[in-house]
């Protein structure tokens, strides 16, 4: 007779446990991919560098501590920046608010 394999979690924790992958490796692919940017935008005058680095860090900083930590330093250190990084933050959170709605929770999977 034919037995089912015990599954120690159910399909909505695997689900959970693959989408929170995902969304991990969309946030390295994304802030490596500034931080390469802001590197080519040292060299090239198209780009700005600086920028482009201070973006990729932030966003690495959620998975990274040393770059949480040198965030943290920069933020010490140009106090101005810090104030201009919190509003562009503030502002991209909105942004991102109005184009990916938030899930409903009457939403069934």
């Amino acid at each position: 007779m034919y037995k089912e394999p015990f599954l120690p979690c159910s399909v909505a924790a695997l689900r959970n446990l693959v989408t929170k992958q995902i969304k991990r490796w969309l946030i390295l692919i994304t802030g490596w991919g500034f931080v390469l940017l802001g590197v080519v935008g040292l060299f090239l005058p198209i780009l700005q560098g600086v920028f482009l680095l201070l973006v990729g860090l932030s966003i690495l900083s959620s998975e990274y501590v040393w770059a949480h930590k040198l965030i943290q330093k920069l933020r010490a250190r140009f106090p101005s920046l810090s104030r201009q990084m919190e509003a562009a933050g503030t502002r991209a959170r909105a942004w991102i608010r109005r184009i990916i709605p938030a899930k409903s929770n009457d939403a069934q999977d």
